[in-house]
């Protein structure tokens, strides 16, 4: 028996010390790319439901039932309109500037967000008929303070139509019984 344990003990020092394996990082890498696409759906479907309000925008109450779903969000506030997170227009107490206006303080489309919707329908259609093939939709969810004059909205309805978003939705807060 001494000689077989003096045979293993020989063989075990010549092979020397076995090698240190690193971390192996592809499941690591497979579980993050997993989280990335689950919070990006966890965001892409919040855009609505994390709007604050504050003193320039508040929010009207309704009984509507109707989910939110994934559309173009046009906030509207009372010092400016802001598409996507992006601020377009500057308002002065809710009223549009007539000089940024198509014909003047008669004029219902509003150039610099026309410019501004215009792009972003036109990346849209880009990427609805390369990734998706299908036709451009046209969603967008209006957020808009209760304080917002008639007029101001119906320009930015009108300048929503007129580059080719037609479902809108406005966004309001649910009523508790």
């Amino acid at each position: 028996m001494s000689y077989v344990n003096r045979v293993i003990r020989a063989k075990l020092r010549r092979r020397g010390e076995p090698e240190h394996f690193g971390l192996n990082i592809y499941p690591m890498m497979d579980m993050l790319t997993i989280l990335l696409v689950y919070m990006m759906a966890i965001f892409a479907t919040s855009s609505a439901s994390a709007v604050q309000e504050s003193s320039e925008l508040r929010i009207p109450y309704s009984t509507s039932k109707v989910e939110l779903s994934d559309a173009l969000s046009v906030q509207i506030s009372r010092s400016g309109v802001v598409v996507d997170g992006q601020s377009v227009l500057e308002l002065r107490n809710g009223i549009v500037d007539p000089s940024l206006k198509q014909g003047g303080s008669s004029g219902f489309l509003i150039t610099p967000l026309y410019r501004t919707l215009g792009e972003i329908r036109d990346r849209k259609k880009r990427t609805a008929q390369r990734f998706a093939n299908q036709p451009f939709v046209g969603d967008v969810q209006i957020i808009a303070d209760k304080r917002t004059p008639y007029r101001t909205l119906s320009e930015v309805i009108y300048t929503l139509g007129q580059t080719e978003f037609k479902n809108l939705r406005f966004v309001v807060n649910k009523k508790t019984p």
